[in-house]
């Protein structure tokens, strides 16, 4: 599969309530939207686009050397906004592999991207995301930690049955978080977008459970680590701490990258 066949999407917009003007907050030293994108092309499996409603994003990611797709502010989900960048971006569906890449993730990993995708090497996958062991007592019973439930398919491999914000399942042994990264067939997407909400999206508040309740098949593969989102300010000052630590660790005791 070559980087022509995926297209990385990254939905932005600015009307967070609790950290205004989110995707343009510095984190260091660019707008955290440019930093999520350069971490997405790190990832090194196809094209970066951008997609948003706030010209000002706009502004800032086409500086930065990337491609920005302009899209309506009416949206409820980043999935949709996402597909409507698709249609404009890639007319011809010469992408068939379409990655969400949520633009709150700045410490993003790009090892994790390539986990995702790689997962639709198996064509009877239609959604592929990611989730990480729940090491934290308190993760297993906070709603605001969503748990993946899931048949292995093999160690680093879950095939999906439920997502749930309740502590699932019951009885020893191991809780997954998932992490709200997702690669869909481009049909997949196409579906997705079309479908009503279900029943259980609407009761969890969870939208990847449409595709389940439809008959799509997610699989997840566990990672090692769970990226930041940055939602609030406390977070947004872990996330540049992060990456001070980081840069500090890519640099020589002469003050040169290494």
């Amino acid at each position: 599969m070559s980087s022509r066949d995926t297209l990385i999407l990254i939905p932005a917009r600015m009307a967070s309530t609790r950290l205004p003007g989110k995707p343009l907050a510095d984190i260091g030293g660019r707008p955290m939207i440019v930093e999520v994108a350069r971490r997405s092309a790190a990832a090194d499996i196809g094209r970066v686009v951008v997609a948003t409603d706030d010209e000002g994003v706009r502004q800032a990611v086409e500086k930065a050397g990337f491609t920005v797709a302009m899209t309506r502010t009416d949206h409820a989900s980043g999935s949709d906004r996402i597909f409507e960048a698709l249609g404009q971006v890639d007319p011809d569906g010469r992408a068939s592999r379409i990655v969400n890449v949520q633009g709150d993730l700045p410490t993003i990993d790009p090892a994790l991207i390539r986990a995702a995708v790689d997962l639709l090497d198996d064509p009877a996958v239609d959604i592929g995301t990611l989730t990480a062991e729940i090491t934290d007592p308190h993760e297993r019973t906070n709603p605001n930690v969503v748990k993946v439930v899931g048949s292995p398919l093999r160690a680093d491999r879950l095939r999906a049955l439920y997502f749930t914000r309740a502590t699932a399942p019951y009885g020893e042994g191991p809780l997954f978080h998932h992490i709200g990264l997702y690669a869909y067939r481009r049909a997949a997407l196409e579906r997705f977008v079309a479908l009503p909400p279900s029943p259980l999206e609407s009761r969890e508040k969870l939208e990847q459970l449409r595709a389940l309740e439809a008959g799509m098949r997610i699989d997840v593969a566990i990672v090692n680590t769970v990226p930041l989102g940055v939602d609030t300010p406390e977070d947004l000052d872990k996330a540049r701490a992060f990456l001070a630590r980081e840069t500090s660790l890519k640099t020589s005791p002469t003050g040169k990258p290494s």
